[in-house]
């Protein structure tokens, strides 16, 4: 026996710069990292169904989580502002205009913010709807007809802050985009999600809405729009009541009487939506449609 087995002392190997350098590369390779860690795989082309299928599940599992069961879909413009500001806005201009009666561009922006104090209106419609509905439906354990939005300004944010005032939940699907779009206060923490992909997103405003209801908008709110009728019309999706407020607005916007006379589409497809005016109709239109009772849970 050595001296070193009698003291229970172990060889130790000789330093291998070669080596370590070896292992320390295995460990600083991309390959090596945990696949659901690694972000950069997860970017890769390859990887495109993966990141649809968690865009699919992700929410799911939070709406389960927060027992909802049914929602009602709110879309509109996210230009829209609030009474308060539009006023604000369109004094700040006219007081400027007091001494620059000439300026072509200032008297563009003072025709712009009468317009927008003019439809501010329908931002106290869509919060007062939601307010309503909210207050109507989630009374018992069962969440029903929350109210969920595209989670950005304007409209979004009016109803979501209607879904607050009452002490209800409510839902925000935010989109990444150029222009990166905030999530607005209004939202209820646990249920704000972020999509990189529209269809995704498209699939989650309808899985489990009863309801949708569009305030003036732009090209966001008509592509949601017409989706939904298209899918009701061809029957991919059960008849729920799709109301747009805004008569004057509506009207003007889409004549669908010459889409009817003009054989591109059927008389009876203008029964899958009413034209309002008003927060108090299209909750009248909804109770009617469903007898005041929530809808049955979905098996």
């Amino acid at each position: 026996m050595t001296t070193k087995q009698a003291h229970g002392a172990t060889d130790t190997p000789a330093p291998d710069p070669e080596r370590d350098a070896l292992s320390r590369a295995i460990g600083a390779s991309p390959s090596y990292r945990l696949a659901y860690e690694d972000l950069d795989f997860m970017g890769v082309d390859e990887m495109r169904p993966l990141r649809l299928q968690l865009e699919l599940s992700k929410p799911e599992y939070y709406l389960r989580q927060h027992n909802i069961h049914s929602t009602i879909v709110v879309f509109g413009s996210a230009r829209l502002l609030p009474p308060d500001q539009a006023r604000a806005q369109l004094e700040a201009l006219l007081q400027r205009a007091g001494g620059q009666a000439g300026d072509a561009a200032l008297q563009a922006g003072i025709a712009r913010a009468r317009k927008q104090l003019e439809y501010a209106r329908y931002y106290d419609e869509a919060r007062s709807f939601s307010e309503i509905v909210s207050r109507h439906f989630q009374q018992h354990q069962r969440r029903d007809f929350v109210v969920v939005t595209g989670g950005g300004p304007g409209i979004m944010e009016a109803a979501n802050r209607g879904a607050c005032d009452a002490g209800a939940h409510s839902i925000g699907l935010n989109i990444t985009l150029p222009r990166e779009q905030a999530p607005n206060p209004f939202i209820s923490p646990g249920l704000c999600f972020q999509f990189h992909y529209f269809a995704l997103r498209k699939m989650h405003f309808l899985l489990r809405a009863k309801g949708l209801v569009a305030f003036p908008g732009g090209y966001g709110t008509l592509d949601e729009l017409f989706e939904t009728l298209t899918l009701v019309q061809t029957g991919k999706i059960e008849p729920i009541p799709i109301v747009l407020i805004g008569e004057r607005f509506w009207r003007r916007l889409i004549d669908f009487e010459f889409l009817v006379e003009e054989g591109m589409i059927s008389r009876d497809d203008l029964a899958h939506f009413s034209i309002v005016d008003s927060a108090d109709e299209a909750v009248a239109l909804l109770r009617d449609f469903y007898k005041g009772v929530p809808p049955a849970q979905d098996k």
